[in-house]
């Protein structure tokens, strides 16, 4: 089991940028892929970013490529979320997810654990 807290969350204007960071518990983290996920108000939640195990396979949602990286410290226990270039749009609740098995990595109910959530907000 692990347990996941985010932090870096916060107001940013338009065009800055955030490193949010999930701190893991637990010595298993190296072995989970992860995944980054947010949700704006009145949206379901969305997939923004996984990494396996290594960080040798990386995914991105297309509202996150070329502005967004993801990588993971596992000496460290930690996960990171570089965002670029920040929109409006991109205003959610940003958490982070521990995926055990091998099932679809953009679909959050394959994830079996969760932080708690980090707020960002990008004003325009």
């Amino acid at each position: 089991q692990v347990q996941l807290v985010e932090s870096g969350g916060g107001l940013v204007q338009a065009g800055d940028s955030l490193r949010l960071s999930c701190a893991a518990s637990g010595r298993t983290f190296s072995s989970y892929a992860m995944g980054w996920f947010r949700q704006a108000p009145g949206k379901e939640r969305a997939f923004v970013a996984r990494i396996s195990w290594s960080g040798g396979r990386i995914s991105y949602a297309d509202s996150g490529k070329g502005r967004f990286t993801i990588s993971r410290d596992n000496a460290k226990n930690k996960l990171y979320l570089q965002m670029n270039s920040l929109k409006s749009e991109d205003t959610a609740v940003y958490s982070c997810a521990a995926q055990v098995g091998s099932g679809s990595y953009y679909a959050a109910a394959e994830y079996d654990y969760w932080g708690q959530g980090t707020q960002v907000t990008v004003s325009s």
